[in-house]
């Protein structure tokens, strides 16, 4: 299936998503642009506020980059902030990732999302909707076009929400489905966090890392990369003791490690590269980086 090539399936047609047909209040019909998830690849959907912090954006980057370096499908809603994190994070770990949109699927939604959106189809993902062509992105579309992205996966994880946000209609359309629920935990008092923590009051599973999605899962979880810990950090260079030092296991922008070591730009971005390239340190998320411990 070409980029741009768009097909509707109905319920009763072999291609339709076998992960719908058992559900309940599923779509007649879908709309699909580019391909469907696979339906014997594990697959996550990863949800969120649009409105997030610099830390939610990382964290849906690095949840599903990571997922996605183990072959599972990320599923979201192509929205700004976690939605788009999610679906980025999954095309920089070799991934497949798929958008459940609120219009259809020839109207790219938001408009500012069309390089993801179209990234997404090169790399063989797709987009998939229950709205015919054309139809604009109404407020109401949203909440419902969440039982899709919720029945289309295994689990379902809630990276940041506010108390009342589409995010937790997701998570009750998945645990009506009788599908695993995992949130991010949050700092007690954030605003972005009070979706999250309210979960994880009401029992869902506690997502303190991308390995607890991929254990229920039933996937094994061997590192996908080799971290050189034990190198003897005697040979470090003035600066790059210096600039390890300021690192910690959450991550930070090159802007505060910039202030912290008082380097200049260039300097600091080579000595970065350099710890990446012996194993020492991760480039997270754009620009936000961390140690290893």
């Amino acid at each position: 299936m070409i980029e741009g090539q768009v097909e509707y399936y109905g319920m009763e047609d072999r291609e339709y998503p076998e992960r719908l047909k058992s559900l309940a209040r599923m779509p007649v019909g879908v709309y699909v642009k580019g391909r469907l998830p696979l339906e014997d690849r594990p697959t996550v959907a990863i949800a969120g506020a649009r409105m997030c912090s610099a830390y939610g954006r990382q964290q849906a980057f690095t949840y599903a980059k990571t997922l996605a370096e183990y072959g599972v499908q990320i599923i979201s809603g192509l929205a700004y902030g976690i939605d788009a994190s999610a679906h980025e994070g999954a095309l920089a770990g070799g991934g497949k990732t798929y958008a459940v949109l609120g219009c259809g699927v020839d109207i790219c939604y938001p408009k500012e999302n069309y390089p993801l959106y179209r990234n997404m189809l090169i790399k063989g993902g797709g987009v998939v909707s229950e709205f015919p062509l054309g139809s604009a992105p109404e407020s109401w579309h949203f909440p419902v076009r969440n039982r899709i992205i919720s029945g289309l996966s295994d689990v379902v994880l809630i990276v940041e929400a506010k108390e009342r946000s589409g995010s937790l209609i997701t998570a009750d359309y998945a645990l009506e489905q009788g599908k695993a629920v995992f949130a991010l935990p949050g700092r007690v008092g954030d605003e972005l966090s009070r979706g999250c923590n309210y979960l994880l009051y009401q029992g869902a599973g506690v997502a303190y890392q991308p390995e607890c999605i991929l254990h229920e899962l039933g996937i094994s979880t061997s590192p996908p990369h080799t971290v050189k810990l034990e190198k003897d950090k005697n040979n470090f260079s003035k600066e790059m003791k210096q600039v390890y030092q300021c690192l910690e296991i959450l991550p930070k922008s090159l802007g505060e490690l910039r202030e912290e070591t008082g380097l200049i730009m260039p300097i600091l971005s080579k000595i970065l590269l350099n710890l990446q390239a012996e194993g020492y340190v991760e480039e997270s998320y754009r620009n936000y980086w961390r140690k290893f411990v």
